[in-house]
C-alpha cells in the first residue's frame, strides 16, 4: 500500500491539473510517465503521442528512438514519422533513424521523400551498394509490393553491373506479378553470376507466374540434371513448383530424395509435412510436424499445422493450446483469433477468450490493434454489442484509413438494428473509398435487403460488379436486388452463377426464396435440404424454412 501511495504522489506531482487549453507538461520525464501509464491502460495512440512529446521537449536521442519504435509498432504512421524526424534532428548520422523514416514515407505514399532517403542509405557504409539494395528487399517485405518494386528499380539504376542489385529488382518484380521484368532481370543476374542458383529460381518462378508451367518445371529440372551433385535447394525449388501446379506426388518424390541424402534437413521435412497435410494424410502429417517441432526449426509452422489437424479432429482444447503457441509469422494473428474462437464457442469460456486476445496484443505490440479488432468482432459474435461498438469507436480513432474497421463498425450497427446509423456509416465509407467494390456492395446490399431503395441499391451493386466482376458476394447482391425489383428470372440467373462460384448458405437461401416465389417449390425444397446438409446451423436457411416451409423438416 505504501508503495502504491508513493507512485500516486509521484504521478500527481509530475502531472499538473488539466487546464482548459489542455496544455501538456513540457518535462520529458513527465511525458514518458504519461506514455507508460497510457500503455498500461491500452491507450496506444496516447502512449505514442506522449513519447513523441517527450522527444520534442528535450534533446535525448533515446526518447526519440523510443517514440519512433512505439509509434511504428502500433502502426501510428504520422506519429512515427514525426518522431523519426526528431530522431534525425538529434542525430543526423543515425542510419537506423533514416531507415525508419524512409520506410514510413514509403508506407504513407510520400514516394519522392522515400526514394531520396533510401538513396542516402544505399550510399552510406562500406561494401557493395547492390548488397545494401538486396538487403532492403527483406526489410520491406511487409510493404506494398508495387511500391517496393518501383523503389528497388529506382535504386538499382546506377548499378547495372551489380548482380545483387539486378537480383533485387528481379525478386521484387516477381512479388509484384511482373513476370516479364523478373525474367529479364534474373537473366541479367545469371549473366553476371553464372554459378548463383537464386536468380535461376526466380526465373523458374517467373515462368510459372506467366502460365508456362511445363517450362518452369523443365527449367529447374535441368539445373538438377546438369549437376552430378545437385544442390538440395534446387530439388526443394522444383518440389515447390510441382506443388503449385498440383503435382504433389512428384513434389514428394523430390523431397524424399533430399531427405534420403540429408535426413535432418528441416526445410525438406517441413515441405513433406505440408504435402501430407494437403493430401489429408493427417497421421503422417502429424508425425512429420512433431518431428519438425523437435528439430527446433519452423516451430510456428509446426504448431499451426498441428493445431489445424487437432481442430479438424475436433480436439478443441488441444487445438486451442496449439494455436496459442503460434506467436510469430504471417499466421500468428489468424491462429490467435482461432484460439479465442474455440475458447468462446467450443469451450464456452468467453472471458478467457477475450483475455487471450488482450494478452497477445499486450505481448506483441505489432499486432495490438489487430487484436483489438479481433476482440471487437468476437464481442459482436457474442451479442455483446455495446462493448464491441466501444472498441470499434476506439479503432476508428486509431485506424481512420482502415476500410475493414469502418465496415466492421457499420455491420455491427446493422446487427444492433440501428439501420439508419448503419446506412450512414456505410455511406461515409463509400465516400471515403468510392472505388472499393467491397464497400459499394455492402451499402448496396444493405439498401436492397433492409429498405425499399432498390434503384439506388442496384446502381451501387452494378458499380461494384464492374470493379470486381467475378466476386460471388457481389453477384449474389445483384441477384437479390433484381429479385427485390421483381425481375425474378434475371435474379435466378445471377444467383445460380453466384452459387456456382461460392457454395454459401446465404446464397442458397436467396436461391430458395426466388424459386419458391416463382412457384418452383419442389426445386426450392430440394435446394434447401441439400444446403442444410452442408450447413445445418445456418440462420439464413433456418429463416427460409420457417417462413416458406413451416412445420416441415429436412428429413
Amino acid at each position: 500500500m505504501f508503495r502504491t501511495l508513493i507512485v500516486i504522489l509521484a504521478v500527481s506531482l509530475l502531472l499538473p491539473q488539466a487546464r482548459a487549453d489542455d496544455e501538456q507538461p513540457s518535462n520529458p520525464s513527465a511525458h514518458v510517465l504519461q506514455a507508460e501509464i497510457a500503455l498500461s491502460r491500452g491507450e496506444y495512440l496516447r502512449a505514442a503521442q506522449e513519447y513523441r512529446k517527450a522527444a520534442e521537449a528535450g534533446n535525448d536521442v533515446e526518447h526519440a528512438r523510443r517514440a519512433t519504435l512505439v509509434a511504428d509498432s502500433f502502426g501510428f504512421n504520422d506519429e512515427a514519422i514525426r518522431s523519426a524526424k526528431r530522431w534525425l534532428v538529434l542525430d543526423e548520422n543515425d542510419e537506423l533513424a533514416l531507415g525508419y523514416l524512409a520506410r514510413l514515407q514509403l508506407r504513407t505514399g510520400d514516394l519522392r521523400s522515400a526514394r531520396r532517403n533510401f538513396k542516402k542509405l544505399v550510399a552510406k557504409g562500406d561494401g557493395e551498394p547492390g548488397q545494401r539494395i538486396l538487403a532492403l528487399v527483406q526489410a520491406l517485405e511487409d510493404e506494398d509490393v508495387e511500391d517496393v518494386y518501383e523503389l528497388i528499380a529506382f535504386l538499382a539504376k546506377p548499378y547495372d553491373e551489380s548482380a545483387n542489385a539486378q537480383h533485387a529488382v528481379a525478386v521484387t518484380a516477381l512479388d509484384a506479378g511482373k513476370d516479364d521484368v523478373a525474367m529479364e532481370r534474373a537473366q541479367k543476374t545469371i549473366e553476371l553470376e553464372p554459378d548463383w542458383l537464386r536468380p535461376r529460381f526466380v526465373y523458374g518462378r517467373a515462368l510459372l507466374i506467366a502460365g508456362r508451367e511445363d517450362e518452369a518445371i523443365d527449367y529447374i529440372a535441368r539445373i538438377i540434371g546438369d549437376d552430378p551433385d545437385p544442390d538440395p535447394e534446387a530439388r526443394m525449388e522444383l518440389a515447390v513448383i510441382m506443388m503449385s501446379v498440383g503435382r504433389d506426388d512428384d513434389a514428394l518424390s523430390q523431397v524424399n530424395q533430399v531427405l534420403l541424402e540429408r535426413p535432418s534437413q528441416a526445410s525438406a521435412l517441413r515441405l513433406m509435412a505440408i504435402i501430407n497435410f494437403r493430401q489429408q494424410n493427417l497421421d503422417a502429417a502429424w508425425q512429420d510436424f512433431e518431428d519438425l517441432l523437435a528439430s527446433g526449426q519452423y516451430t510456428n509452422d509446426a504448431f499451426y499445422y498441428l493445431a489445424r489437424i487437432a481442430d479438424f479432429r475436433e480436439n478443441h482444447e488441444q487445438a486451442m493450446l496449439l494455436y496459442s503457441e503460434v506467436t510469430r509469422g504471417s499466421r500468428a494473428v489468424s491462429a490467435q483469433r482461432r484460439a479465442a474462437a474455440i475458447l468462446a464457442f467450443q469451450l464456452e469460456n468467453e472471458d478467457q477468450a477475450l483475455q487471450q486476445l488482450d494478452d497477445f496484443g499486450r505481448d506483441h505490440p505489432a499486432h495490438a490493434i489487430e487484436m483489438m479488432q479481433s476482440k471487437a468482432q468476437l464481442l459482436a459474435s457474442l451479442d455483446r454489442h455495446q462493448e464491441a461498438l466501444d472498441l470499434f469507436d476506439q479503432l476508428a480513432r486509431y485506424r481512420p484509413d482502415e476500410e475493414s474497421v469502418a465496415l466492421g463498425r457499420a455491420e455491427l450497427l446493422l446487427n444492433m438494428d440501428r439501420l439508419e446509423d448503419a446506412i450512414a456509416a456505410y455511406r461515409a465509407a463509400a465516400k471515403r473509398w468510392p472505388d472499393s467494390p467491397t464497400t459499394l456492395n455492402a451499402l448496396g446490399y444493405t439498401l436492397a435487403d433492409r429498405t425499399d431503395r432498390y434503384r439506388e441499391a442496384e446502381k451501387l451493386i452494378r458499380r461494384a460488379i464492374k470493379l470486381d466482376p467475378e466476386n460471388a458476394a457481389i453477384i449474389d447482391s445483384l441477384g437479390w436486388v433484381l429479385f427485390k425489383r421483381g425481375n425474378n428470372a434475371e435474379a435466378l440467373v445471377e444467383l445460380k452463377r453466384a452459387y456456382e462460384l461460392f457454395d454459401d448458405a446465404e446464397v442458397a437461401a436467396h436461391l430458395v426464396e426466388v424459386l419458391y416465389v416463382m412457384e418452383r417449390k419442389d426445386e426450392a425444397l430440394e435446394m434447401l435440404t441439400a444446403a442444410e446438409s452442408k450447413d445445418p446451423d445456418s440462420r439464413f436457411l433456418k429463416d427460409v424454412r420457417e417462413r416458406m416451409f413451416p412445420g416441415s423438416t429436412d428429413d
